[in-house]
């Protein structure tokens, strides 16, 4: 803040422009790799956040994908592919961020079960694991989507662990893998390792 420094704000998230350019190298890393994680032809759940909409790029290559998402952005990024099937949620449409969300988006995405569950997240708490975001309506689409998912893929630079948020989403070990970029603290390596929760580095090219 003007004239100082201070902790964020458990109540209320940087903008959209600032959360782009934040940790921007280390958000491509971990979507190059949840990208090559992906087979061509399979089904993807991409939600709300600017990881996802560094995912849904590095996806490009990919063939015959179908994608369900409630991100406006996404979906104009993903459209672009002659073979890729889109498919969008229905909803209110955030101005901010393109985000969709709304009881008509949980009910869409229930319809569906898909391979792959691809969710950002705001925090995480270094204790208990648990998974952290400012909206209560996009913490209800995140769920929708674990819920609805073959394999739930958590995409968090270190910048999440420990930030705080009011929001509860779940917890860590609800994931099949975890992509960041550096080893997250003891006690969520305890976490994964009990419950049997793939821990995936993704270095930017620069730092290896």
């Amino acid at each position: 803040h003007h004239g100082g420094v201070g902790p964020l704000p458990s109540a209320e998230n940087l903008s959209f422009g600032s959360r782009q350019v934040i940790n921007a190298q280390r958000k491509q890393a971990i979507a190059e790799t949840i990208a090559k994680n992906i087979p061509d032809n399979a089904s993807i759940s991409l939600g709300i956040g600017t990881t996802a909409e560094a995912v849904a790029k590095q996806l490009l290559d990919k063939k015959g994908l179908k994608i369900i998402t409630n991100n406006l952005n996404v979906a104009s990024i993903l459209s672009s592919k002659d073979d890729f099937t889109v498919i969008i949620a229905g909803g209110t449409v955030r101005s901010r961020d393109g985000g969709v969300i709304g009881e008509a988006t949980l009910d869409f995405i229930n319809q569906f079960r898909v391979d792959y569950g691809i969710i950002g997240i705001s925090g995480v708490d270094p204790q208990d694991g648990s998974l952290l975001d400012y909206d209560y309506q996009e913490v209800r689409v995140a769920q929708s989507i674990i819920n609805n998912s073959r394999t739930v893929f958590l995409a968090a630079d270190s910048a999440k662990f420990g930030r705080s948020a009011m929001v509860r989403l779940g917890s860590i070990n609800q994931v099949n893998t975890l992509f960041t970029d550096i080893k997250p603290p003891a006690a969520i390596q305890k976490i994964l390792i009990e419950h049997d929760v793939t821990l995936t580095l993704c270095l930017p090219e620069n730092t290896k």
